[in-house]
């Protein structure tokens, strides 16, 4: 069963390519909504993937509707945002179908109308210090991929 993180908007390089060095350790594949905050050439997500960004399993869509469109094709969505009422623990995320993990940019998060579309499927992330709004987001990518990989093995 694959692994695909889909990355809406990101705005950060780093986070970029940590995201796509943890894909690539855990045999997942990134897709990448545009528009991005930065250049896929910039040497800066080459540098935060180090050498293994050429190895990465990459999908550039131009846009969400076009993404959304083969959603279905390619597995069961979670979507991850701080306002959501369930926690990551509480899901299926290894379950029988393929996992689509999807996390919105640094500074905003996912969109509304997708908000109100998938409402069911948000997840969160505990944050027990009232002191820390979110998790980086290269962070939250590792965290729930290796959620995945854990309930699969169990």
């Amino acid at each position: 069963m694959a692994i695909h993180v889909v990355l809406v908007h990101p705005e950060i390089h780093w986070n970029t390519g940590n995201a796509g060095r943890t894909c690539l350790a855990a045999g997942a594949t990134l897709h990448l909504i545009e528009p991005l905050g930065f250049s896929l050439e910039e040497r800066q997500v080459k540098r935060a993937g180090l050498d293994y960004w050429e190895h990465v399993d990459l999908r550039v869509w131009p846009d969400w509707d076009t993404f959304e469109r083969e959603l279905p094709a390619l597995g069961a969505p979670w979507f991850f945002s701080t306002k959501a009422e369930r926690l990551l623990w509480e899901a299926p995320l290894g379950g029988t179908e393929n996992a689509v993990l999807i996390f919105g940019r640094e500074t905003g998060g996912l969109p509304a109308e997708i908000h109100e579309r998938y409402s069911d499927r948000f997840l969160r992330m505990p944050i027990r210090s009232p002191r820390v709004r979110s998790l980086n987001l290269s962070t939250s990518v590792g965290i729930a991929v290796y959620e995945v990989l854990r309930q699969r093995q169990s």
